[in-house]
């Protein structure tokens, strides 16, 4: 199987989260991540910040030219304003993805803890945890929304591996 590099985005309309996985032979290597800061004040349009997100990822993907995407689906239980924010947020995270023909694939946050942790309701920091395992790094000073994002990352090409092996098995 070649090797296959992606970009994960835990998007947010404050902090957006993305990281860079590829696929080395017996498991992932990081590439790089980060995290998209805007501004929350009432001087900030809400419209100044989705364009920030938008270049930033815009840089990024100019920068790595990832083959694939993945992206965190809108959780379903919070308020309908902070929906409607985090929706805008992933589309303009979807739509810089499109810019560069970049499919994107899109997981319930309770699918990426099950794949990482084992568990559909863990705690950001055990993901963050597990996160940290598979790339084999030791300690990190990044944020969870990063941590996220990478997880995110991990959950796509951990899913592409087994549906490929699954594939295999097949024929």
């Amino acid at each position: 199987m070649d090797p296959v590099t992606v970009i994960g985005i835990d998007p947010g309309s404050i902090n957006t989260g993305w990281g860079i996985v590829r696929t080395v032979s017996s498991g992932f290597e990081l590439v790089d991540c980060g995290l998209i800061r805007t501004t929350s004040s009432q001087k900030t349009e809400f419209s100044q910040r989705l364009a920030r997100i938008y270049r930033e990822l815009v840089a990024v993907l100019e920068r790595y030219r990832p083959q694939e995407a993945a992206i965190e689906q809108v959780f379903q239980s919070m308020n309908a304003a902070t929906a409607l924010k985090l929706g805008q947020a992933r589309g303009v995270a979807v739509a810089a993805c499109a810019a560069f023909d970049i499919g994107v694939s899109d997981y319930p946050p309770t699918l990426v803890k099950k794949t990482l942790v084992g568990v559909g309701l863990a705690e950001k920091e055990q993901v963050a945890f597990m996160v940290r395992c598979r790339l084999g790094i030791k300690k990190s000073d990044w944020a969870l929304d990063t941590s996220d994002a990478l997880a995110i990352a991990l959950t796509h090409l951990s899913l592409r591996r087994f549906r490929a092996m699954e594939k295999l098995g097949k024929h």
